[in-house]
């Protein structure tokens, strides 16, 4: 005896495999948006609380000559806490490896001669880009007076140097671009979600741009980068920084790695630290 096919075409019983199926699929999207969540929640807390927090209290609290070293130490303290002391994959995919520094085992001077290489040249295109434009419009801010005239010790300027890429844009790099963009990528994978008409499957929608694909992480790191700097300091010029973070942040997602943004960061700095100086402005 053969069974008759169902009369009513409006009524489909999905196998108990498909079903199955939804079920796991289903779970899977909640897990994965429990995740996001948790992501979200431990990046904004650990940057509005643990290092904005600590890092207002010490430049209001120490001397100046201790502020630059005692924020870099934070911000390197909070990546290790959260980066560096984890797997070696999380390292990698946080972009923190500093060309296998960082990582447990022998060392690749290949992989570290290669990697500073991208870095240095990323930068240097970088910076021949922006300076110049920066050059102009720090005039039409500062309003100079006065011809330029700089004496410079060498010893000192190496110093300088220095401290901007070791002190200042490595701490900065290392937990702004290495871990918080790196953990908000997380939380917000994408500018909305793609669904393949073909297989169901949702795909986040990121921002293609010169080979590096872009999301929301670096629009709101850019964001909490220049609120960090104004709590410092309260100048609402300091909130201008987001504009070059958002460089830094590119540099992180194209390169997958930090050593671009360090690079470019301190040239930015000591760019402007010689126009500040040479002109006599500050």
């Amino acid at each position: 005896m053969v069974a008759e096919p169902d009369e009513n075409p409006d009524v489909v019983i999905d196998p108990p495999a498909t079903a199955a199926g939804d079920a796991r699929a289903m779970d899977a999207r909640r897990h994965a948006t429990d995740g996001r969540r948790r992501a979200m929640i431990e990046a904004l807390t650990v940057s509005a609380i643990v290092v904005t927090g600590v890092v207002t209290a010490g430049s209001a609290l120490l001397p100046d000559s201790y502020v630059a070293m005692a924020v870099g130490l934070v911000f390197l303290g909070a990546t290790w806490a959260f980066v560096w002391r984890g797997d070696d994959a999380r390292v990698e995919s946080s972009g923190l490896a500093l060309g296998g520094v960082v990582l447990p085992g022998k060392l690749d001077l290949r992989r570290l001669v290669r990697s500073a290489g991208q870095a240095l040249g990323w930068a240097l295109l970088f910076a021949a880009v922006t300076f110049v434009p920066f050059y102009f419009g720090w005039q039409k801010f500062w309003h100079p007076r006065g011809a330029f005239a700089l004496g410079l010790e060498p010893m000192k300027a190496l110093n300088d140097v220095f401290g901007q890429l070791v002190i200042i844009a490595l701490p900065e790099e290392a937990f702004y671009r290495g871990y918080l963009q790196s953990r908000l990528d997380e939380a917000l994978p994408g500018f909305g979600w793609r669904t393949d008409p073909a297989t169901g499957a949702r795909t986040p929608r990121r921002l293609r741009l010169f080979g590096a694909s872009l999301g929301p992480a670096l629009i709101v790191t850019s964001a909490i980068f220049a609120l960090g700097h104004f709590a410092t300091i309260h100048d609402p010029a300091r909130l201008a920084v987001f504009f070059p973070s958002l460089a830094f942040g590119f540099l992180r997602y194209r390169t997958k790695g930090i050593g671009a943004g360090v690079a470019f960061h301190a040239m930015c700095n000591v760019f402007s630290e010689l126009l500040g100086k040479g002109f006599r402005v500050y």
